[in-house]
């Protein structure tokens, strides 16, 4: 018998337009025409923006795209879609883009969602709607039928998506899909079908994982399970994977491989002196947070990487964290050929050093912290070879932002595809260089990307931690491995880059710009950009501009934020603070900070500027302003200038 599933006729069309998108929540139903066209783009922050995350329960139903902005309107409030009792949310391109943060499905579904359409889908987002029990799909025909009351057969819902997808989605989500299954993982034999492969290719082979009724993933689209050589989380997953965990096994909750699980509080450790944390009252919820992923790790006995200063009764705030947690990763954990996955889309950070490293969401986790097995969906590959020579004073973040503006890329190219990035540039690049590439294939909307390991690897693993380490000949790709895509960039062609607010693919070259920006807010620290090299770039430009006289341009406030307590202390034996303070830059410890809107640098006004060396400025990222991105020497230039500039150009014109 065909089993069928029945939606609520309530749609709600996420338009271009906010007075469109208000009468829907006062009761208008609209035809697709009528609607307009819809918003493309929409993140994980519009859908559950920064207030909803001090939650991880049923009380994110309240906050479901409170975030969502169009016409420099948020047009849906609090408890919006839970009392216009919407049950099936439409939306354009690349819907749920941005952070891994499951908050998101959970807010939808807690607020009656139970069906979102759009025209395409982030992986990460899709991935936790299967696994939390949400429908997704691209068939807008749907719409229609649903209105009509029309029951829909499940195996339409579940049209093109692979077998485990599908599964998963019958059993109500990842969780109860591993305990009605009672999953025995085994290793996968490793192909011997003798085609030539990639490294990343060779890398998931090796932690290919098999169940009685379902082989290793091997062929793209597949689905199945890998083994994590890591896995690790922060202090906003680790209080919503206790309350899954505790709802599904309770007192029989063991954790696999306690050994292989590491803990970081990175996010929060600056919220005393967050605007929105002190004026919406949310100090205490994150208090809560806290508690709940350090009672999780002293419960379970896990390794945990916390403040700097531990929050005392009574306060809200502390100095910093001990390092952001997959900027520790690359620098104390990750090595070539290891699978390591982690809860923030920024994971593929550590692919610098030659491993598969992703993001996943919170269920993910969760299942993996009990099985030790991920789930994993056979990605496409791309090849991205970066050739020529690189202008001085160009940097990664330049190479990325390019690549982020290209048309393909722009128009959705990159989703859920696997990054090599290879070619003379990424040769002579440094590891720290390499990470930003990788880091920020989060916002090329990527799987993961990776650079082959070779003695810049070798070099930085003896540095950094004083390990010897062999390279073994399997790690690289084969001559003649296929790609769906091979992207070739003449480095020699380019310039200082920037990317207008609203969205990292905004990018232009910063020579283009019709007329001059002037800034409120410089900030120069994150994942992305909080490392030995970038601080390099900001000593370089502020040492110059120290020697002569200059200081932070009036009107203009400079953070400059460490990546991680290494990258501190490699400042001050280097001697930079000096010239930090001297042209009045305020110094702060490691900490995800203004990035994820939890700290110093976010704007408070609309009318602020900000120039950031962070990976992605959508709406509201950081805070009610707009945020243009750049490079490490051209922020700490704009900081001096008082507006967008090159280091370049700053020195022409002193």
């Amino acid at each position: 018998m065909t089993e069928l599933r029945r939606f609520a006729p309530r749609v709600l069309w996420l338009a271009n337009d906010a007075s469109c998108v208000r009468a829907q929540l006062a009761g208008a139903q609209l035809t697709r025409e009528q609607a307009g066209a819809l918003r493309d783009d929409i993140s994980t922050d519009e859908i559950s923006p920064l207030p909803a995350m001090v939650h991880f329960d049923e009380t994110l139903g309240r906050y479901p795209y409170t975030g969502f902005a169009v016409q420099g309107q948020r047009p849906i409030g609090v408890d919006a879609i839970r009392h216009a009792g919407i049950a099936v949310v439409v939306g354009g391109q690349r819907y749920g883009k941005g952070s891994s943060r499951e908050h998101s499905v959970v807010a939808e579904l807690s607020a009656g969602v139970r069906l979102v359409i759009a025209e395409s889908f982030e992986r990460i987002y899709r991935q936790n709607a299967d696994n939390a029990g949400l429908f997704t799909s691209t068939d807008f025909g749907l719409i229609e039928r649903i209105r009509n009351a029309e029951a829909i057969p499940l195996d339409e819902l579940l049209a093109g998506r692979d077998a485990l997808a599908a599964a998963i989605l019958r059993a109500g989500g990842l969780l109860r899909y591993g305990r009605a299954c009672a999953l025995a993982f085994a290793a996968a034999p490793a192909p011997d079908d003798g085609r030539p492969m990639t490294l990343f290719d060779k890398i998931v082979a090796r932690h290919a994982l098999a169940t009685p009724d379902r082989p290793a993933p091997r062929e793209v689209g597949e689905g199945g399970f890998v083994r994590a050589d890591l896995r690790f989380i922060h202090e906003y997953y680790t209080a919503m994977a206790a309350h899954l965990l505790d709802a599904e096994f309770g007192d029989a909750l063991a954790l696999h491989d306690k050994s292989s699980i590491v803990c970081f509080e990175d996010h929060l450790s600056y919220v005393h002196r967050s605007p929105v944390h002190v004026q919406q009252g949310l100090v205490g919820g994150v208090r809560a947070l806290s508690q709940g992923h350090r009672a999780f790790v002293a419960r379970h006995g896990l390794t945990d990487h916390g403040y700097l200063q531990a929050l005392e009764a009574g306060d809200a705030g502390n100095t910093g964290s001990q390092g952001i947690s997959h900027a520790m990763v690359a620098e104390q954990y990750a090595l070539p050929g290891q699978l390591i996955v982690g809860t923030d889309s920024h994971t593929p950070h550590s692919g610098a050093l030659g491993c598969v490293a992703f993001g996943v969401g919170t269920t993910d986790m969760a299942f993996a912290f009990v099985n030790g097995a991920v789930r994993f969906t056979k990605p496409p590959q791309l090849r991205v070879d970066f050739e020529g020579q690189l202008p001085a004073g160009l940097t990664a973040k330049d190479l990325v932002l390019h690549l982020l503006a290209r048309e393909d890329i722009r128009a959705g190219a990159g989703v859920g595809r696997v990054f090599e990035f290879g070619g003379t540039v990424v040769q002579g690049l440094s590891i720290d260089e390499r990470a930003t590439l990788t880091n920020m294939v989060a916002e090329l909307g990527g799987f993961t990307g990776l650079v082959a390991p070779d003695e810049e690897t070798v070099r930085f693993l003896h540095q950094r931690r004083g390990m010897r380490f062999d390279l073994q000949p399997w790690m690289c790709s084969d001559a003649g491995t296929q790609y769906e895509q091979v992207i070739a960039v003449d480095c020699s062609r380019l310039s200082p880059m920037v990317a207008r607010p609203g969205d990292p693919g905004n990018g232009m070259p910063l020579a283009a710009l019709a007329a001059p920006v002037r800034v409120d807010i410089a900030y120069g620290g994150s994942c992305t950009a909080g490392k030995r090299e970038d601080f390099d770039h900001y000593h370089a430009v502020l040492a110059w501009a120290a020697s002569r006289g200059l200081r932070v341009a009036p009107g203009v406030t400079l953070y400059l934020q460490f990546g991680t307590a290494a990258v501190r202390d490699y400042c001050v034996e280097r001697g930079y603070l000096e010239a930090f303070e001297s042209v009045g830059a305020e110094l702060l410890q490691p900490a995800c900070g203004a990035c994820a809107n939890c700290g110093p640098g976010v704007s408070t006004e609309a009318a602020q500027v900000t120039v950031s060396a962070i990976n992605r400025n959508f709406p509201g990222r950081s805070g009610p302003g707009q945020v243009w991105l750049a490079s490490p020497p051209t922020v700490a230039a704009s900081a001096i200038a008082g507006e967008l500039m090159s280091f370049a150009d700053l020195q022409l014109r002193a």
